[in-house]
């Protein structure tokens, strides 16, 4: 199956995961089965959380969700966090976010090999539309795999930010560029 999946990597063709090759320059998704974390060496990232589109699109808004949305937007401001070497996006945030006691709900999606995030301080998807949901961003790229399959690297500056355009309103599009956001 690995080396399947290799020939679909070098081929430019989707993985076992349906991952689409990622651009030239920017990391490679890894299997966390196959990460090893070590908890003996100490690394640091930048992490902030925001649902600022929310702001901006009031009328498709979950009226019952008024009273968790910060009004400024800003769940968690710019912070530079530790995280051990070998360890994900995931596994960085869940940690922040039980130790900040920001609510967050996950699911396992085996078909992407990785931990979808569906809500976080109990704003999810949909909440804003059907487009509306939660991305993640490293280093001003967003990532086209999931967040358990993104190792961090010391410095990275990692961003979670909420959608309500499939990505288009916090300057993501789908063929893995970047715009300004």
């Amino acid at each position: 199956m690995l080396v399947e999946a290799n020939k679909h990597r070098e081929s430019g063709t989707k993985d076992q995961y349906l991952t689409d090759p990622t651009p030239e320059g920017m990391p490679k998704p890894k299997e966390w089965q196959n990460s090893k974390i070590d908890k003996s060496k100490v690394k640091y990232c930048t992490l902030s959380v925001d649902c600022l589109t929310i702001l901006d699109n009031m009328k498709d808004f979950n009226n019952d969700k008024m009273a968790v949305l910060p009004k400024d937007g800003i769940i968690y401001k710019d912070r530079r966090v530790m995280f051990y070497e070998g360890e994900s996006v995931f596994n960085m945030l869940n940690r922040e976010m039980k130790k900040n006691r920001i609510h967050m709900e996950f699911t396992m999606t085996p078909i992407y090999n990785s931990n979808y995030i569906e809500g976080i301080h109990n704003l999810y998807e949909f909440d804003c539309g059907r487009y509306s949901g939660w991305m993640y961003k490293v280093n001003g790229w967003y990532p086209n795999y999931g967040c358990s399959r993104y190792v961090l690297k010391d410095g990275d500056v990692v961003n979670w930010r909420y959608t309500c355009d499939l990505g288009r309103d916090v300057g993501c599009t789908w063929m893995g560029e970047t715009l300004d956001d």
